[in-house]
Order: structure tokens, then sequence, then C-alpha cells
């Protein structure tokens, strides 16, 4: 998943000042959640609704995508946040500190939905031995697996995600961590970028993102060995890039009002340009929906330019706030369809064609963002201060 960053510095840097948020940003956070939870939620069985079901498929099969938007995102937001206090000379003060905040942020609601779910696993796997995960590869559940997947570093010496985490979405998440890891030396590559022209850095970007584009438009596979790696480290990258072109044309008074006037224009035609090529590739064999992902740095950068257009709609209390619990919510979702189809099995009810089905079905992803913002209020965010307070206290 996933992008779990803030937009502005951390309290304990040398920072003179805060940063606003990107509220457009924060916003658009909590489309790539929902964008993931229903590229899942199309496993359930469920009746057709009149025609509703297949009207979401192009939505629904893409859905994976949100994942590569997550980090786009999450490239572009640490780099305007950490950039300028990591990248002018290696310091480990800095280092741990930066390390630190991404611990704080992402581990403590992680670490509850991992345990409590690993307990569910190993509740299953007493019951059914070959088959108490949904995934083609059932997880390892020993001792060291656990340790792995408390240290999210379950990932980084798998060629493959599937069967990698107890929670089949967390593969995200441990690829995230170590992007994390990599950032402290990339800042200082960055930070000697930042003065090319805006729109080197945008092409530069766009680059990153081509590979795995044309791999998807050719082939039609998403999948490959260490694709995870890739994944990451373009899409991080993508969106790093283009933090540094939007610094570049907010930096100048011609270029930042000229930006101002045609990014809410450029951001309407992206939009629609992501909806037309998911539309194209729904009717194309195999899944060639990665090549809509070269459009999402493009995407990321017009909106941050703008409180217009788009980002008015990104930008409403309602929509930021679901990006503020979007890093919750994808922790859950997984687990919350994971339980419901156990339960499909056991209680004819809930089976497919039983009576409570056709209302049950179409509001678990409302359960898994009802169950996130739970998670979010009452351990991610507590937790994210106690433990930031606690890394200054030892100081």
């Amino acid at each position: 998943m996933t992008a779990v960053t803030d937009t502005q510095p951390p309290a304990d840097t040398a920072v003179a000042k805060r940063l606003p948020e990107v509220r457009s940003i924060t916003g658009l956070r909590i489309v790539a959640a929902v964008w993931v939870l229903l590229f899942h939620w199309k496993f359930t069985p469920l009746p057709d609704w009149g025609g509703v079901r297949a009207f979401l498929t192009p939505v629904t099969d893409s859905g994976h995508l949100g994942v590569d938007l997550f980090y786009v995102i999450s490239g572009f937001v640490i780099t305007l946040t950490y950039l300028d206090t990591m990248g002018r000379r290696p310091r480990l003060r800095g280092w741990l500190d930066f390390w630190w905040a991404r611990v704080c942020r992402v581990w403590p609601a992680y670490a509850v939905v991992v345990v409590l779910f690993g307990c569910w696993l190993l509740w299953r796997r007493s019951i059914d031995p070959a088959f108490y995960a949904y995934q083609g590869v059932q997880p390892d559940l020993g001792p060291w697996a656990w340790v792995e997947q408390l240290l999210l570093v379950q990932l980084w010496h798998r060629p493959d995600f599937d069967g990698a985490s107890f929670v089949g979405a967390t593969w995200s998440v441990s690829a995230e961590m170590a992007a994390y890891v990599a950032f402290p030396v990339l800042a200082l590559v960055l930070f000697r970028l930042r003065r090319l022209p805006w729109w080197l850095l945008v092409a530069g970007a766009v680059a990153l993102m081509v590979p795995a584009a044309l791999r998807s438009y050719q082939t039609g596979v998403i999948y490959w060995d260490y694709s995870w790696l890739e994944r990451i480290g373009t899409c991080f990258g993508a969106g790093a890039l283009v933090c540094l072109a939007v610094r570049r044309l907010q930096a100048g008074a011609v270029s930042s009002e000229r930006a101002a006037r045609w990014a809410p224009t450029l951001a309407w035609v992206l939009v629609l340009e992501c909806v037309l090529v998911v539309g194209w590739a729904a009717g194309r064999p195999y899944d060639r929906f990665a090549v809509v992902a070269v459009l999402f740095p493009l995407l990321v950068g017009a909106l941050a330019l703008t409180e217009r257009g788009p980002s008015a709609f990104l930008s409403r209390p309602a929509v930021v706030l679901g990006g503020r619990i979007s890093y919750s919510v994808y922790l859950v979702h997984v687990p919350v369809y994971e339980v419901f189809w156990t339960f499909q099995r056991e209680v004819p009810q809930i089976a497919p064609g039983g009576p409570w089905t056709g209302f049950l079905v179409p509001n678990l992803p409302v359960v898994a963002i009802g169950l996130g913002w739970v998670l979010w209020r009452f351990v991610e965010e507590p937790a994210r201060r106690r433990l930031r307070a606690l890394g200054r206290a030892r100081r």
C-alpha cells in the first residue's frame, strides 16, 4: 500500500517553517485506497445487480494500480517534506530521525492488524492446514515468519509477493519500507537535481513509468520476478521527480502564475485520459491496465499546482479525512474480506445466493472504511504521537 506520508516536516528536525499540507494530494490517497478495495472486493461471489457489477468491471479489474498511485504520491510527499533537511549532506542524526518518523507512522497500526490477523490464520490452519489464507501460496506462520512480518522485511528477499505476508495486501507496505530505507541516499541525489528545468524533471518521471507500461501493453503481463521492486522504485522515483518539477514551477513568479492557470485544465484532461485508457484496456485480452500508470506522475503534479478543478473536490474536508485514514483502511480491508469469505462457506444465509448476501456484499468496502477510521482514530494517530514524543524524550 501503500503511501503513508505527512506533508509537514516532523517537529524534531531542523526546519524553520512548517510546510503546508497539499490537501488535494492527501485526498487523492483515498481514491487510490478505494481503487484497491474494489480490486479485492471483486473476488467476492455476488450477483450482477442488473448489470451494475459488469459496469464496474473496468474499475475493479484495474484496481491493483491503486498501489502504483500510492507509490507515486508517497515519492512526491516524502520528497516535499524531507528534501531540504536531508538532501544537503549526509547526516546520521537526520537519517535516524527520518527512519524513526516513518516507523512511528507505519508500524503501530500495521502491527495490530498483522498480529490479530496472524492469530486468525493460526486458528484457520488448525482447521484446514491446506487452505487457511485466500492466497495462491499459503503464508508461512512459523516463528521466523512472525519476526519478518513485524519487522516489515518479509518481501525483501522474495521475487514474488504471493504468500509473502499474513495480510496479503501488506506486501506493498514492506516494499515501501524498503524505499524509506533507501530515501536518505536518494535525497542526496535529488537535491543535486533540483535546479534542472521543470520539463526535464517531468520527462524523467514519465520515462521511469514507461518500461512497465510498455511491457503491459505488449504482453499483458504485470507480474514477474521482483516486479514489486521495479514498481516501488519507478513509481516512488517518478513522484520524487515530479515534486522537484512542481517546486521549480512554483519558484518562479511567471512560471508559477502560468502553471496555476493551466493546471486545472490539465488535471481534468488527465482524469479523462485515465478513464479512457482504463476503458480501452478493459476491452483487451490479459491485463493491459498498467499503461495508465504513465499518467500518474503528471496527474499528481497537476493536482499539486492548483486548488481548482479536480483539486477542489479532493480538497474537501471529507475527502481529506478519507486520505488521512487511507493507510488504516488499506490495512484492514483484506482481513474484512477474508473473514467474510470464510463465513460465506459456513453460513447459508450469506453464502452465494443466500438471502443476506445481496445486502452484505456491497457493504463490505463500507465496513472496511469504517474499521479503517477506528484503527486510525484509536491506534495509528495516538501511537504515532506517543512514539514520536518518546523519541524526542530519549535524546
